[in-house]
């Protein structure tokens, strides 16, 4: 982990479009300083090993050679990457690369702009914290009793569980993960909140649906939710779940600088499922999520924390289980089981 007291040294992938000509504005304000020369995409294993990088910074390319050399790199020596996908490149390529193990991914427009490398920079400082695991270890549980019933939960209960998830930092590999594993005829429907880049949440759940074999759509403004499948917050509105299990696309103002906020998700999920509401935080940045997931156990639902040692940013999850709002703290490969028990006992 870098120290205040120093830059942030960032390894450049040099690629066929030049991306270390066009990344020259990165180092201009010495917040970021390149960790030696930048290397061939082949070389990408031995030259993290060489400079020991605060983080990566690479361009996707058709074909599988990218993805293999984030694979490699992943499994023998974790080091936080960014990976661009530039003009050309199917959006497609953008999750597999999460999938293999970059920790954030953007768009490079045709002609990058100052304000696109200063975007840059604040995420390569961003994700250079993030402690990347080779895999999912260990488990951790701490187990609290629910509060007692309140009296507007027994008003009227509603049609089957309802399931919110929160994520940012990681969450879609976690993602898939996690609903992978859930079975088939999973008994309820489950609305998640990802932060991720503006115009990707189509894409996610494409790539979604193909890794777990799950319908995974983008939520609609007054849409029915119906069990076993997931829904996905759009960009830029907040999905909100109603009593009658409809969707709700809501135009406020951002909450904690987001906009799909996952606390407006899990509150509203608490509000019209009661107890009947399950929450889940996942691996991500800051802390937008926990007070939503405090919410649902105050009004008597089930609620899990990611743990640490599977998280690949612990930030969120951390934030909950401080704030007293996690139920149980699993591990990633824990979690399914956990949903699938809790939604038998709803």
């Amino acid at each position: 982990m870098i120290s205040p007291d120093r830059p942030c040294r960032v390894l450049l992938v040099d690629s066929p479009g030049d991306l270390p000509g066009l990344a020259t504005p990165l180092f201009s304000e010495g917040d970021l300083v390149a960790a030696g020369a930048p290397c061939a995409l082949g070389e990408l294993l031995e030259a993290v090993r060489r400079c020991s990088p605060d983080a990566v910074l690479l361009e996707l390319t058709p074909g599988p050679a990218v993805l293999a050399a984030i694979e490699t790199l992943m499994a023998e020596r974790p080091t936080p990457v960014l990976a661009l996908r530039p003009p050309g490149v199917r959006a497609e390529v953008l999750f597999r690369a999460l999938e293999a193990g970059a920790v954030d991914v953007k768009e490079r427009p045709h002609r990058p702009t100052a304000a696109f490398w200063r975007e840059i920079a604040h995420a390569l400082l961003l994700i250079s914290t993030v402690r990347v695991v080779r895999h999912v270890l260990g488990s951790r549980k701490r187990a609290a009793s629910a509060g007692p019933p309140r009296a507007e939960d027994r008003l009227q209960r509603p049609p089957f569980p309802m399931v919110a998830i929160a994520a940012s930092l990681g969450g879609p590999k976690a993602l898939a993960s996690l609903l992978g594993m859930l079975p088939r005829r999973f008994p309820a429907p489950l609305a998640v909140c990802q932060h991720i880049s503006s115009g990707f949440t189509s894409g996610l759940a494409q790539w979604l649906a193909q890794q777990t074999s799950r319908q995974v759509v983008e939520a609609r403004d007054g849409q029915l939710l119906s069990p076993g499948t997931v829904y996905l917050a759009p960009t830029d509105a907040h999905l909100l779940v109603l009593p009658d299990a409809k969707a709700r696309l809501d135009d406020g103002p951002p909450l904690l600088g987001f906009k799909p906020s996952c606390d407006a998700l899990l509150s509203s999920v608490a509000r019209s499922f009661h107890r009947r509401a399950i929450g889940v935080v996942l691996t991500g940045m800051g802390r937008d999520g926990a007070r939503g997931l405090r919410e649902i156990r105050e009004r008597g639902g089930r609620t899990i924390a990611q743990d640490e040692s599977s998280s690949v940013v612990f930030g969120m999850p951390r934030e909950a289980i401080e704030l007293g709002a996690a139920e149980r703290v699993l591990a990633l490969e824990d979690i399914a089981s956990a949903l699938s028990q809790l939604v038998s006992e709803c």
